[in-house]
């Protein structure tokens, strides 16, 4: 079956969601639900600096994809010269189109495109490597955006009784992880296929004049001229376009005052665009809880739903998770994190790795949040990946739950 049956119908299904709404087209999430946007395999590892081999990258992909998480940034198809750790992208896509990797649900993997010619890129990347028995599809009928059936990530038996969660719970997130919770367990059946899963793309603008220069080399403006046909020719095939606000929390140019207004004009442009999502990234780790609250006012002062946003926190000066917690208490639902802390950014210099896939898990699951995703195997990815590498596991509640599990043989 071609690929292009199900993005003609997604087209049509996407035109209905749009005509509701004036925005994006992403449906509310419980209150006691969170969707993680992984971003190791892309965000995390373009700034390292020894080259990292093919096989290492589709290796932490496929134990992702095992975890529960449902939403993997794989690659990007920036230019190799200026992120030479990317060069590989095209082969990701046709590995995880004609051998995708074992999940207990249908996949959605993601890929960045600085400009058209970039997402053309990726186009071709897809389509050379659909294969001859035209099984997989750049998208599918199933949604893996839409909110998570599997059971709660914390122990089953405890705290089960169908009630909204309580912001604080009752349930020990220092317990030890139990035989079910991942560590040294076997994979999951795998349930996704090449015609289940979902390829999607992002594409980036940013909240500051000079960091936007830095970065593209032109005005916010002009930036935003650029994601036009990018955006275009994702809904004339269907496939999910999402957006990222660069420096929205503080700007390593023009320092941490960058305006919550402008954030907001620049994301709202984006939604009225089509792009699907629009993540807010706080690059440099400069977010304070107090900023945060200010920019999600400004946020829904300019008419954007809680649930038409992702948040992405680097934590660079430790301020991640309590910025989190402010998004939250307002409604946001939608968090990016990268395995072990992974990342960085090559035009924020200081600028530390994302917050901790395993140290925003074990908060969330700690408030009785339902994540789908098991900690106990995102913590062994983390202390494997970081070996792998040869730097640091920058992940805490990852090297402790290990640590105790280790005490506890």
């Amino acid at each position: 079956m071609s690929y292009r049956r199900p993005i003609l119908s997604n087209i049509r299904r996407l035109a209905v969601q749009h005509s509701r709404r004036g925005l994006a087209s992403n449906p509310p999430r419980r209150a006691d639900e969170v969707r993680i946007v992984e971003v190791g395999p892309r965000d995390g590892l373009q700034n390292e600096k020894t080259a990292i081999g093919l096989e290492t990258k589709l290796e932490l992909i496929r134990r992702l994809s095992q975890t529960g998480v449902r939403n993997i940034e794989a690659g990007s198809f920036v230019a190799p010269k200026w992120v030479p750790q990317m060069a590989n992208s095209s082969e990701i896509v046709n590995s995880l189109l004609r051998h995708p990797p074992p999940a207990p649900a249908a996949m959605a993997y993601n890929f960045l495109v600085p400009n058209l010619k970039g997402m053309q890129n990726f186009i071709k990347a897809a389509e050379a490597s659909n294969p001859a028995d035209d099984t997989a599809p750049i998208t599918s009928a199933e949604d893996p955006n839409t909110p998570p059936t599997p059971p709660p990530s914390p122990p089953p038996g405890k705290g089960e009784t169908g009630e909204q969660a309580p912001i604080t719970s009752t349930e020990d997130p220092n317990e030890m992880p139990s035989s079910t919770s991942g560590i040294n367990d076997p994979a999951p059946p795998g349930n996704s296929s090449a015609a289940s899963n979902w390829m999607e793309v992002s594409l980036f603008t940013a909240a500051t004049e000079a960091f936007s220069r830095a970065n593209t080399n032109c005005s916010i403006a002009e930036s935003l001229e650029r994601c036009k046909p990018i955006v275009d020719l994702g809904k004339s095939l269907g496939i999910r376009v999402r957006g990222y606000v660069s420096v929205a929390l503080g700007c390593p140019y023009e320092g941490p005052n960058v305006s919550p207004q402008k954030v907001a004009e620049i994301a709202r442009t984006l939604l009225e665009m089509g792009v699907d999502e629009v993540s807010v990234a706080d690059t440099t780790g400069m977010g304070t809880m107090p900023k945060t609250q200010e920019l999600l006012k400004a946020l829904t002062a300019a008419g954007i739903e809680p649930y038409d946003l992702a948040m992405h926190f680097h934590d660079t000066y430790g301020q991640a998770l309590c910025n989190t917690m402010v998004c939250l208490e307002n409604d946001i639902r939608t968090f990016d994190s990268s395995v072990g802390g992974l990342g960085g950014c090559p035009y924020s210099k200081g600028a530390t790795g994302n917050v901790a896939t395993e140290d925003l898990l074990h908060c969330l699951h700690s408030l009785g949040i339902q994540t789908g995703i098991d900690v106990g195997k995102m913590a062994e990815i983390g202390a494997w990946i970081s070996g792998e590498l040869g730097r640091p596991n920058d992940s805490r509640a990852g090297k402790a739950i290990l640590a105790r599990y280790e005490d506890s043989k």
